[in-house]
């Protein structure tokens, strides 16, 4: 097929910025004016096997140059996903990874996972040089994006849409394809800064790449980079927007343990006999409002200091977690705002490649990569309770601040209501333990041999491959001993009712620090992948006879083994105590499980006419354990004028099991909310004040874990798009998108649970007097999952004021995306636009470029926008016992402007300036329970909480 206009329409649309392709679009002009006297070149993109003329395809593709990452000042994967339209708001990054998580969710201690399409980052399959590597070591299904060599990277493909039938397994949202600098002569040295005008969560970045040897000439070169980077940690009190205390719009914390500790009933609590005797008994009534006080706080009281003479602690917002009861009497403290924003991150990684030439038609190469990658989770201090470090636990009478509890609630609920000389039942947030912290040590390593080359018309690949992924973590500061803890403060030594100027005495502070975790290890794990893989592509020879250029077909073998092992506590089993709230996973540990995959597949590329083409592929893939699998694919292109193509393409895909999904074991978690009733009675599990059957929240337990008998998800995919470009220097695109997934593995949703009591009453499960005492949330193949959506394009370039300007726009639109739980349940509501606690489906997010060069400057402003979705509504507005004045139940759009120049006059020096966030825009408003979604009063999946800052890269050619 020759290359016409849309030919060149095609590499314009896959460019992020527009402004790469300029001159490519020149060279591939003059390449069809002199058609006669060169051939065009053949070249392979992501998601095919064979080779073609550049960028023709049934399958929407982005490429995104070196020079595009640059321009818009990003350092890594990471903040590459953030920025891509067809990436998903999820909990993939590390900004949204801050909170404490344990099973299979540990993995997100340190890790950051590509999400393409709502489908979940298992469903992504991550390529780097167009091979597979292997997956983070903690956890296990998807690869870690920090551990890519962003520095040694020449550029991204970027696939929007299925690809099983040429890679197998993953390729279900899309195929990211990291491809690196294959060859280098010379040395370079860069350095890049990026620092925040608020301060906090700068970022550095250095590099140096060096190689030798022309390829051609020579018949070798040797090439290697090293690059350092590191993140500064940026905390939550560092910005403004973050204060969680605004219950006037919804949101308020939901904690009562406070630096000053509440006071808190216990069932029994009256009964002299009974171990929860205390102070308050089964709670004080207030003698304003008649109602029982079972959680309250004495600066609270009238005549007291008030909840706001510590810093981050004011009023709870009571009603708004249905405890209208304690309004008045009750602090909470902001411990969303206490959580990191950007965890601190260092990483280092090196990448080195020697290629030689073979014979006149082949080349040889090998490849080393590595990184290593530190990353420390820092949230919150811990909250403590007698009921959860044991009986020792309980503030004895004999402790430093009883008398001043007892003469304060004397003056307010009379001392007739006191059990005085009982201990005290507390919540307390211990400041003096300080910030948790969890520190994640990655270290990936690939090493690749390769030979490539030609035999005839025949092009042919070959590579053995071995890459590990080990990562484990350990405690940092913040974590304590449970038995050490109980004591400290059962005996009066640590107080957890200090006001404000007072410290722990020297016998608190000493009893603390002998109660220290840290340094203990919580866990580590390894993946390993070994792969042969081996592909031949070439001109078949024939063709229809219908005036279509001849068929060019592909065929190729993959044989791979996948490894997975996980340990967990390391101390030795008959001396490991207890450590307050550390998220041990001894109940997952694996003995190095293992599985062999082996595929063959083959691929056609039919030109039936001169104007019409069919690329048919399938791909069979046997699983030890598992069996197999065939995938097929479908595409068609059509060009029907010199302005006008039209693609399309069908396809079936799937994605299996994970070894943590099958193998990891069953945990079991306390459900801490406030606002569940029991769904048999309740509808919706929704505690509801005006009926007796559902006005007390209940707490039972949940379960978390793997099952052995999960099967694979099975997918269809269907794309539809049209190319218009009525001159060669504008040209739109719109493609139309749909992804069927039947089986789904997952989590069953909590709310879906809640929701569909009678599809799902057997996972709810309950003692021998009917109570609910524990709900299971562990995986299943379940229903079907239906997504769609339309992504447009527009770019256009030209001349202006003697200088070259290009325009480039990209939109995401998302049409649907809804589930049904079993096959026979009904389909759920769309949830497209509104929140969730894993993913949040926007509705429309889209990208605007302008890039304009004229001499040695080089500018570009880059608009990015997030829609508005629906919010999370809190529990008391949802029960109706609260109504606040501010709350309209949406989070705003998010728009920010980002701007770069590049200055190229200076000789060996390349230097770039640019400004992100340029009008310092804050992210939008949030009330979304912050225990189950990440950020403090905003999201981080949708909005960056740096703001604005300043980048500045420079780039030294030897």
């Amino acid at each position: 097929m020759k290359l016409n206009k849309i030919a060149l329409v095609l590499g314009l649309t896959t460019s992020m910025s527009g402004l790469a392709y300029a001159q490519d679009v020149d060279q591939e002009e003059n390449t069809q004016q002199n058609e006669e006297a060169e051939k065009v070149e053949r070249i392979q993109v992501t998601g095919s096997s064979i080779k073609r003329t550049a960028m023709e395809g049934d399958l929407p593709l982005t490429i995104i140059s070196r020079e595009d990452i640059d321009a818009q000042g990003i350092t890594t994967a990471e903040q590459l996903m953030l920025q891509l339209n067809v990436a998903s708001n999820s909990n993939d990054n590390l900004a949204s990874n801050t909170g404490i998580v344990s099973g299979e969710e540990r993995g997100n201690n340190g890790a950051s996972s590509a999400n393409l399409r709502q489908q979940g980052a298992g469903s992504t399959l991550v390529l780097l040089n167009g091979r597979r590597t292997a997956t983070h070591g903690l956890k296990g299904r998807s690869v870690d994006l920090n551990s890519i060599p962003f520095s040694a990277i020449e550029r991204v493909e970027i696939l929007r849409d299925g690809a099983s039938a040429v890679y197998g397994t993953d390729a279900i949202g899309g195929v990211i394809n990291f491809i690196l600098k294959k060859d280098f002569q010379g040395a370079q040295i860069g350095a890049f800064a990026d620092h925040t005008e608020a301060g906090g969560g700068n970022i550095y970045r250095f590099n140096v790449l060096a190689g030798t040897g022309d390829l051609y000439s020579d018949g070798y070169n040797v090439m290697a980079s090293l690059s350092y980077r590191t993140a500064e940690l940026l905390r939550g009190v560092d910005r403004d927007f973050t204060s969680t205390f605004q219950p006037e719009s919804g949101l308020s914390p939901d904690t009562r343990g406070t630096p000053f500790a509440s006071l808190n009933d216990r069932w029994s609590g009256n009964d002299p006999t009974h171990p929860n005797y205390n102070l308050i008994g089964e709670g004080l009534t207030n003698p304003e409002t008649g109602l029982e006080n079972d959680v309250l706080n004495v600066l609270a009281l009238p005549g007291m200091p008030g909840c706001d003479v510590y810093p981050n602690m004011d009023d709870d917002g009571a009603a708004l977690w249905n405890r209208a009861r304690n309004e008045g009497v009750s602090c909470a403290w902001d411990y969303p705002r206490a959580s990191a924003l950007q965890q601190p991150i260092d990483s280092i990684d090196f990448v080195s490649r020697g290629t030689m030439t073979l014979g006149d038609s082949a080349e040889g190469f090998v490849e080393f990569m590595g990184s290593e990658v530190t990353s420390q989770k820092v949230f919150e201090p811990n909250q403590i309770t007698p009921w959860s470090i044991g009986t020792e636990g309980w503030y004895p009478s004999t402790g430093e601040s009883y008398d001043y509890i007892v003469d304060a609630l004397s003056d307010y609920y009379g001392a007739d209501q006191l059990n005085i000389g009982a201990p005290i039942a507390y919540r307390w947030r211990c400041m003096d333990c300080g910030p948790r912290e969890i520190e994640t040590t990655t270290t990936a390593m690939k090493i690749q041999f390769g030979v490539e080359g030609q035999i005839g018309f025949w092009d042919y690949r070959v590579g053995l491959g071995h890459a590990t992924n080990e990562s484990e973590s350990q405690l940092g500061g913040g974590y304590h001993y449970t038995e050490l803890l109980a004591q400290g403060i059962g005996s009066g030594a640590i107080n957890p009712f200090l006001l404000p100027g007072q410290s722990q005495s020297d016998a608190g502070m000493a009893a603390l620090a002998a109660a220290s975790a840290e340094g203990v290890m919580l866990y580590g794990g390894k993946t390993t992948l070994t792969q042969f893989d081996a592909s031949i592509t070439g001109d078949s020879g024939f063709n229809l006879g219908l005036g279509g250029d001849n068929i060019y077909v592909a065929g190729g073998v993959d044989i791979r083994q996948e490894g997975y092992e996980f340990n967990g506590d390391r101390r030795a089993a008959e001396n490991r105590p207890d450590i307050y709230g550390a998220p041990f996973d001894n109940a997952n540990e694996l003995d190095d499980v293992d599985r062999t995959v082996k595929a063959v597949y083959a691929e056609a590329l039919v030109p039936v006419v001169q104007n019409f083409e069919l690329n048919l592929a399938a791909r069979y893939d046997h699983y030890d354990g598992f069996g197999g699998t065939t995938n097929p694919k479908v595409g068609f292109v059509y060009t029907p004028t010199e302005s006008l193509l039209v693609r399309g393409a069908y396809s079936t895909g799937f994605r299996t099991p994970s070894f943590n999904q099958l193998f990891n074991g069953v945990s079991e978690q306390p459900y801490t909310g406030q606002d569940l009733a029991d769904p048999r009675d309740c509808p919706n599990g929704e505690v509801d004040q005006s009926d007796p059957n559902c006005d007390t929240p209940i707490q039972p337990t949940r379960l978390f874990g793997g099952k052995e008998d999960l099967g694979p998800e099975e997918s269809k995919q269907s794309s539809f798009g049209i190319v218009y470009a009525p001159t060669d220097n504008l040209s739109m695109n719109i493609d139309w998108w749909e992804i069927i997934i039947d089986g789904t593995i997952q989590i069953p949703g909590f709310r879906d649970l809640l929701e569909n009591y009678e599809l799902f009453e057997s996972n709810f499960i309950r003692d021998s007097e009917g109570n609910l005492v524990t709900i299971d949330s562990r995986y299943i193949n379940a229903g079907e999952r239906q997504t769609s959506g339309i992504e447009v394009g527009l770019q256009a370039n030209g001349e202006m004021n003697e200088g070259l300007w290009s325009v480039n726009f990209n939109g995401s639109y998302l049409i649907e995306d809804k589930k049904k739980l079993l096959d026979n349940a009904p389909w759920g509501e769309n949830l497209v636009g509104t929140h969730s606690r894993g993913n949040i489906p926007l509705r429309w997010k889209h990208t605007a470029t302008f890039n304009y060069t004229k001499g040695d400057l080089s500018h570009s402003l880059t608009q990015m926008y997030r829609h508005s979705y629906d919010d999370e509504t809190p529990p008391g507005v949802r029960s109706g016992e609260a109504d606040p004045l501010y709350y309209d139940g949406e989070v705003g759009s998010y728009l920010i402007y980002n701007y770069s120049v590049r200055y190229m006059a200076l000789e060996d020096w390349d230097v770039t300036f640019g400004i992100k966030n340029l009008f310092d825009r804050d992210p939008p408003f949030t009330a979304h329970q912050n225990d189950y979604s990440p950020g403090a009063a905003f999201d981080p999946r949708v909005a960056d909480p740096r703001g604005r800052s300043y980048t500045l890269q420079l780039t030294y050619n030897f």
